[in-house]
């Protein structure tokens, strides 16, 4: 092999590094994916020995051909099979029995297809675990290694990429050219570049940690269709990340969720399936992007040049206009415009004309050649109160833009900060743009797009030295308690917890609940109340409605047992009244909480990532403004702090226009709380507390209405795997 395996690469040594590659199922016909594929591995100069396998032929393009690979008399690494699905299973059999250990299996027709591709998936899949094979695929473009060592491109794809450091593994094997094309005009080089199609034995969790330990890879980039053991995947991402420092970025397709069933509960309606995933992405330290222009702009300022280690930047332009632009897009994407010291001000006014602006930014004014774009730039970069530096170009008739790139590139080289640019135009900038590309100058089109990308790069930055202190696990709770109450309700065949019970369950993980009990019938609503003390609120116990205040099935500040005795008799007609087909278990009766602001915590299992919490301003408008947050359990603190702060209106708890102060610390402490319960308890499909008041400063808080929805864990999982194999 070409390289030496590192920790975690061992399953993936003969597909990257093979010496020895075999294309089975090869034609003579160009322009065909199976003769493509044989002639790019040849004419792409690929360091080891190529077997062309082909029933028909005595050779392909010239070399010898071998009508099975069983033929072929010496050892083979890789096997590339291109044949149709239906025979795939025979040559993957001949593959185990030939010794190989790497396939990769580009023809499609399996699980993509419906149920007899999923039974032919399966069948090679076990003919691998058999043998001992690892396969790539199938349903892929193939597997590109830039390594001059290897300079394998196995695939389809119509050109071999340049040599880089930037690894790009996809799960869609059309977009994979397309990118390729795209990275191609901007002089970006690749690694390592993967379809993995349907993965169904080599997953993106493994080809990104072979990828953490890859020494020809500094950036992962990642474009994903579904991720079925999300779990799994933010764990290696950490890795990666925390352990390599190497960023990871994702483009996820499916934001949106048309068609999707109504939830059971604020938490199932809010945590749609995408803002499951951004959270997951956040708490993992991935950057999300939107677009492959997002994804690239930010790839090539973290591959290319230094992290910044601070937000200040230098501005240098020779243009007001732009240079103003940029300003606006530095400080919307919380950037700091760098105050330059005196020193850095008196080379400014010795070197620049009269009328250039040595404020930030620096206007080199119009007539600028790379004289002044050199002492600017290299001025600011000395500053020790700059952390890198923008460059602007705008062509005039005077301006020598060549020149100019030339002289920026020079001056980056010199220090350890980074230096974006953005020549703005197409045409007349063109070869100035290509000389900072070749020169590792990351390039935007637009000013905006740089400040983005720069934002991004310092926030990676300190994504990577931030060491999360573990999730809090508190030891007053009772487990064996609050399981015992989901069990009993599972064994019963109810979907949801009656109201008592599930305020149990919170207080047996001591979130602190009011005084209740239920009633069912206005005698006995007028009796607890009076033992629970007055006032008290009293709420309709359903397990089908959902939303109470809507039908009227709540109310509030009830002051004496006639008054008790009324409102048990309200809610029952305003409930039939309604909802008469909804089934009535009682009222529940409950201690007042007080006054305070209102939030909502919730628990959603979501099939990939497992037990998600939520986060937000609570209330009857919950679900119209959406304002929420949402964690993956266990969370650590330092993301309970983020996830609350988050919420566009959690000013609201801390004083905003003159409000009381409110009991945060309080909060926090009940989602670490709730975090612990749902990692401890699966029988919880979703939880609601809605809502939480939240008292002033060291008063705490208070749950006032809580509904949890169950299932037997066993159907559970199965239930989460089969939405996880479907997404």
């Amino acid at each position: 092999m070409a390289e030496s395996p590192g920790p975690g690469r061992s399953r993936l040594e003969p597909i990257f590094s093979p010496q020895s590659v075999a294309v089975v199922g090869t034609t003579r016909v160009p322009g065909t994916v199976p003769y493509d594929i044989f002639y790019n591995i040849l004419k792409d100069n690929f360091q080891g020995t190529i077997y062309p396998v082909s029933p028909r032929e005595r050779s392909i393009a010239g070399v010898k051909a071998y009508k099975y690979i069983l033929d072929i008399p010496d050892p083979v690494d890789l096997a590339v099979i291109v044949f149709p699905s239906s025979v795939v299973k025979l040559a993957m059999e001949q593959c185990g029995q030939k010794g190989v250990k790497g396939v990769v299996i580009i023809s499609a027709g399996f699980r993509e297809v419906g149920p007899a591709g999923v039974e032919r998936e399966e069948e090679i899949k076990e003919i691998a675990r058999t043998y001992g094979m690892s396969f790539i695929g199938p349903n892929c473009l193939g597997v590109i290694n830039t390594d001059p060592a290897v300079h394998l491109n196995a695939s389809f794809a119509r050109r071999m990429p340049s040599a880089g450091s930037i690894g790009f593994l996809s799960q869609s094997g059309a977009l994979c050219t397309a990118v390729l094309d795209y990275a191609h005009a901007k002089n970006i080089g690749f690694s390592k570049f993967v379809s993995f199609g349907n993965k169904a034995d080599i997953s993106d969790i493994d080809l990104m940690l072979a990828l953490k330990d890859d020494p020809a890879t500094k950036v992962i980039l990642m474009y994903l269709e579904e991720m079925t053991n999300g779990e799994a995947f933010v764990d290696a991402a950490r890795q990666v990340i925390h352990e390599a420092g190497k960023p990871v970025l994702v483009l996820k397709s499916g934001r949106t969720q048309q068609g999707a069933s109504a939830a059971a509960s604020h938490t199932g309606s809010l945590a749609a399936s995408d803002e499951i995933v951004d959270a997951a992405l956040k708490q993992a330290g991935v950057i999300r992007c939107q677009t492959i222009e997002e994804m690239f702009n930010n790839a090539i300022a973290l591959a290319y040049q230094p992290l910044p280690k601070g937000r200040r930047v230098a501005i240098i332009t020779n243009a007001g206009g732009p240079g103003v632009l940029t300003t606006d897009a530095a400080i919307h994407e919380r950037l700091e415009l760098a105050t330059f010291s005196d020193r850095t001000r008196d080379v400014f006014k010795r070197s620049l004309p009269v009328t250039a602006n040595i404020k930030n930014p620096v206007d080199v004014i119009g007539d600028a050649r790379a004289d002044r774009y050199r002492v600017a730039l290299g001025s600011a970069l000395e500053d020790e109160n700059v952390d890198g530096a923008l460059v602007i170009l705008t062509p005039q008739s005077m301006t020598d833009i060549d020149t100019i790139a030339e002289a920026v590139c020079s001056v980056a080289s010199k220090y350890d900060k980074p230096t974006y640019a953005s020549f703005m135009g197409e045409t007349d900038v063109a070869s100035g743009i290509a000389i900072l590309q070749r020169r590792h100058i990351p390039h935007y089109i637009l000013p905006e797009s740089m400040c983005r990308a720069f934002a991004r790069a310092h926030d990676f930055g300190s994504e990577k030295d931030r060491r999360l202190t573990p999730a809090v696990r508190f030891s007053d709770v009772d487990t064996a308690a609050a399981r015992t109450l989901l069990e009993s309700a599972i064994a019963a065949g109810r979907a949801y917890l009656p109201p008592a019970d599930a305020m149990q369950v919170l207080a047996a993980y001591r979130l602190p609940v009011l005084r209740s009990a239920i009633a069912r019938s206005a005698e006995e609503a007028a009796s607890v109340a009076a033992a629970i003390g007055f006032p008290v609120a009293m709420k309709v116990d359903s397990d089908d409605i959902v939303h109470k205040f809507d039908v009227g099935a709540v109310m509030l500040n009830v002051s004496s047992p006639a008054e008790a005795s009324a409102a048990f008799s309200t809610i029952h007609a305003r409930v039939k009244a309604h909802r008469p087909d909804a089934r009535i278990n009682g009222v529940l009766v409950q201690c007042m909480a007080g006054p305070g602001e209102e939030v909502i915590l919730g628990v959603k299992r979501d099939p990939a990532f497992g037990a998600v919490v939520m986060f937000g301003l609570g209330g009857l408008f919950v679900e119209i403004f959406r304002d929420v947050a949402f964690r993956i359990a266990p969370i650590p603190p330092e993301h309970i702090r983020e996830m609350m702060h988050e919420v566009k209106a959690f000013p609201i708890l801390t004083g905003a226009r003159g409000r009381a102060h409110r009991d945060t610390a309080a909060v926090a402490e009940c989602l670490q709380r709730l975090s612990q319960l749902a990692v401890d308890c699966p029988q919880i499909l979703e939880l609601d507390i809605n809502p939480l008041i939240v008292r002033d400063q060291g008063d705490g808080c208070a749950v006032t209405d809580a509904r949890i929805l169950v299932a037997d864990t066993e159907r559970a999982s199965e239930d989460s795997a089969g939405a996880a194999r479907n997404a």
